[in-house]
């Protein structure tokens, strides 16, 4: 799955974006919107993880 699907189903994505970041709370997932950046930006910043690392989890989700 591309991001562009995932962005465009991100009401059914983001149960799997919980499951995956379980310190990713429900107002960071509202936040987030389906948005890769605003998404690595969060793991950045609740998981204390580089921009590219950050970028490398989100690549390995599809």
């Amino acid at each position: 799955m591309n991001w562009d699907q995932i962005k465009g189903n991100w009401k059914q994505a983001k149960g799997g974006v919980k499951a995956r970041w379980g310190k990713l709370t429900d107002d960071d997932l509202t936040y987030i919107d389906g948005q890769r950046e605003r998404l690595a930006g969060k793991l950045q910043e609740n998981y204390g993880i580089s921009k590219e690392e950050a970028e490398r989890e989100i690549d390995k989700m599809h």
